[in-house]
C-alpha cells in the first residue's frame, strides 16, 4: 500500500509539475528539486484529492496560513512555539532538519515527495476507518 500511494503520488507530481515521473525520489523537495511554485500547490492538492478521493483543508498538509500568526514568526525565523505548531500540524515534516536554521523562506524546500505521499497514506487510512 505504501510503495502504491508513492507511486501515485509521483505521478501527480510528475503531472502537475510537468516533469518526468523517474526524476521524483523520496526526499526530492517540491520547490527546490522539482521547482513547484505556491501557485502549484493549490493543484497538487486539487489532484491528490481527486485521486485519492479525500478532502485536505486548507493549511494542513503546507502550512502556510500558520505564519500569519506573530507568536509563531519574528523577524523572518520560526519561533520555537512555530516550530511546536509545525509539529502538530504537520507531523510529516522534517522539523529537526528545519529547525537548524528556521527561517520561513526555507520552509517549503522541507515539503518533499515521501512528506506528501507519508500524509496521503494516513489520510486514506483515517478515512477507511471512518
Amino acid at each position: 500500500m505504501e510503495n502504491e500511494i508513492f507511486q501515485k503520488v509521483q505521478q501527480i507530481l510528475s503531472e502537475a509539475l510537468g516533469i518526468e515521473k523517474e526524476e521524483i525520489r523520496g526526499e526530492s523537495s517540491l520547490v527546490r528539486d522539482l521547482g513547484a511554485e505556491s501557485i502549484d500547490f493549490i493543484d497538487i492538492i486539487f489532484r491528490l484529492e481527486k485521486a485519492f478521493e479525500i478532502k485536505i483543508p486548507s493549511g494542513e498538509l503546507f502550512p502556510g496560513n500558520l505564519f500569519n500568526d506573530e507568536r509563531f514568526v519574528k523577524e523572518g525565523l520560526v519561533t520555537s512555539a512555530g516550530l511546536e505548531e509545525l509539529k502538530i500540524r504537520t507531523p510529516y515534516l522534517d522539523i529537526q532538519a528545519f529547525a537548524a536554521d528556521p527561517k520561513v523562506s526555507r520552509l517549503a524546500d522541507f515539503f518533499t515527495a515521501s512528506m506528501v505521499a507519508s500524509y496521503i497514506q494516513d489520510k486514506v487510512a483515517k478515512s477507511a476507518q471512518a
